[in-house]
């Protein structure tokens, strides 16, 4: 059965990694939703390239943590945070388009 992702998750949320990154966390209160996840392979660069329209080099981490039954995605940011331009200065509406991402439980 296909989900999204918002759906699967405890927690969904992002927020700056300093002021030239941005970080995505993913947390679940069901290990076996987060172990289905984690081993399809789903979550990857070339996805999340692909949501957030930037080039694969700009995505520093995509780590899972098994303890926390989580991952966390970490990404340069285009426009650094508070500078002209910056549309979410503290990076908290950034998880959007990890929302909708459609996922086999």
């Amino acid at each position: 059965m296909k989900k999204r992702l918002y759906e699967c998750a405890k927690v969904l949320r992002s927020k700056n990694s300093g002021p030239f990154e941005i970080t995505l966390d993913c947390l679940f209160d069901d290990e076996e939703i987060y172990r289905k996840i984690k081993e399809s392979g789903v979550i990857n660069r070339a996805l999340v390239a692909e949501l957030y329209h930037i080039p694969e080099n700009l995505i520093t981490n995509i780590v899972f943590f098994d303890p926390a039954l989580g991952f966390k995605i970490t990404f340069a940011r285009r426009i650094s945070s508070g500078t002209s331009f910056d549309r979410d200065v503290y990076g908290a509406q950034q998880h959007a388009p990890l929302m909708e991402l459609l996922v086999e439980v």
